[in-house]
């Protein structure tokens, strides 16, 4: 067999090698994470601990519904499975959805190309306002959900309007080099293109990709929506995490460590447990009645 035949099977096997490296801790998380208790509500509709409650109005305390974005290789039942339900405890109507979605990676979710993903975001954002009958959403998010896919969605698909506040939690905002992994699939000839046909959704997200090109071409805010950025100094994907910030008004950026030296919190538990980045979110839905973010908010 000619070496020109080989190529491709080779550069299949380094594809996957490089998704599975850089994807490999979020993998781990999600198979080890708590499932969160579904049940079907009415007219079979799935009723998550309180959330994705289509019967829900939200109150004047809470005016904004919340929707929540998994990020890459996840799911929405694994990702919220505490955030959710303590948001809907507290009075908010609370949704999310499983986006990005590939035959061949059932349950692992966030993979598809984020273009095609914000269109899903734009569907499902109309669904909630119709359903609540609001003219915007608060969006909370982790890693592409949190960062690239909502903005893109903001800035070219006409959701501006249609959003008060953008909450991530280790977003990749400018692109990530998930610790040199993604600067490496740039040197190496036909790992990008290899990863563009396999896994669009993670090559969209690496540094220098033309997704990225494209939505860092506009201004890192829109007017009207208030963001708040919460990151991790140890974050191992979205690198290097200063990255993650953004600048413009109405803009807060936040890292946990200043707020509690004692927070190891990677990118996966930042938006899967970490009460810290939590109680922050809390504070940016609900400015009003924000309190305090300590190494006590942990226990509290």
């Amino acid at each position: 067999m000619s070496p020109r035949k080989r190529s491709v099977p080779a550069l299949a096997c380094a594809a996957s090698a490089l998704a599975l490296a850089i994807t490999a801790v979020a993998a781990s998380a999600s198979a080890s994470a708590a499932p969160a208790v579904a049940k079907t509500g009415v007219a079979g509709k799935t009723v998550t601990s309180g959330w994705n409650d289509w019967s829900c109005k939200p109150s004047a305390a809470h005016p904004d519904p919340v929707v929540l974005l998994h990020g890459t290789w996840a799911n929405q039942l694994d990702t919220w499975f505490v955030l959710a339900p303590e948001l809907a405890a507290k009075g908010y109507c609370v949704y999310s959805l499983d986006y990005g979605k590939l035959p061949y990676m059932p349950g692992l979710n966030g993979q598809g190309p984020l273009v095609k993903s914000a269109g899903e975001v734009s569907a499902f954002v109309d669904k909630v306002l119709r359903s609540t009958g609001t003219k915007k959403v608060d969006i909370v998010g982790h890693s592409q959900g949190g960062g690239p896919l909502p903005r893109y969605y903001m800035e070219f698909m006409n959701g501006a309007s249609k959003v008060d506040k953008l909450i991530g939690l280790a977003p990749d905002n400018h692109g990530a080099t998930a610790s040199g992994l993604g600067t490496l699939a740039r040197k190496v000839p036909g790992v990008s293109k290899a990863l563009s046909l396999s896994l669009p959704g993670l090559e969209d997200q690496i540094v220098g990709s033309a997704f990225m090109k494209k939505l860092n071409s506009k201004p890192d805010t829109v007017p009207g929506v208030k963001y708040t950025v919460i990151s991790t100094k140890y974050d191992e994907i979205a690198t290097p995490y200063k990255s993650q910030q953004l600048s413009g008004p109405n803009v807060r950026n936040v890292v946990v460590q200043d707020l509690c030296k004692l927070d190891v919190s990677e990118h996966i538990a930042l938006g899967l447990v970490d009460r810290i980045a939590f109680h922050e979110v809390k504070n940016a839905l609900d400015p009003a009645h924000a309190t305090p973010t300590t190494c006590k908010s942990a226990i509290s």
